[in-house]
């Protein structure tokens, strides 16, 4: 289940507000630049789908996203807990930094934890299947895929260079709880 709590900087421990309601969830996201969205296949998916099975599925939607935001590049991820390379891939963006365009990922199957720091709080959303989350260039934040990380995303580009993580020095990523998998709804 999405879930968004929203803390103080000062405060990793104590959450000021949380929410399982997606609509909540995009409502407060918008007032801060990012987009949340749920969408729907429009066929089954199964197990061990191709890339383009996969992108196929949500056709309309990756078009409609594609023509508003002007991505060149659309291209599906996919991550298992037996990869060999998991800790350096969950690693990787795992301090605070910024992308030089938008960072769009749709959540085909599994979750991850997106947070993001502005003006002084810190938003962390856990994405789950049917999730889109857009995170604005510029946009200090944080990915975590967990320790055994499972999932298969839809990634959006506009310039491959601009995806590049800028990395800020912080250190407020580690002062806030590491992703560990899926939540228990509630």
């Amino acid at each position: 289940m999405s879930r968004l709590r929203i803390f103080k900087e000062s405060d990793p421990a104590t959450p000021e507000f949380a929410s399982y309601d997606p609509d909540f969830i995009a409502t407060e996201l918008k007032k801060i630049g990012v987009t949340f969205e749920r969408w729907k296949a429009n066929k089954p998916i199964e197990p061990g789908a191709s890339p383009e099975e996969v992108m196929d599925a949500y056709r309309a939607d990756i078009d409609r996203l594609v023509a508003e935001r002007g991505f060149k590049t659309v291209d599906v991820v996919s991550i298992a807990p037996d990869n060999p390379q998991r800790e350096a891939m969950r690693a990787k963006f795992l301090d605070e930094h910024y992308h030089k365009e938008d960072e769009v990922r749709f959540f085909v199957a599994g979750s991850g934890l997106f947070t993001l720091h502005v003006d002084g709080r810190v938003y962390e959303i856990e994405c789950v299947q049917d999730d889109l989350i857009a995170v604005p260039d510029g946009a200090l934040h944080w990915f975590d895929m967990g320790p055994e990380p499972r999932f298969v995303a839809i990634r959006f580009f506009t310039e491959p260079d601009g995806w590049v993580g800028h990395f800020t020095g912080t250190t407020i990523a580690q002062q806030f709880p590491r992703y560990d998998g899926l939540t228990d709804g509630h």
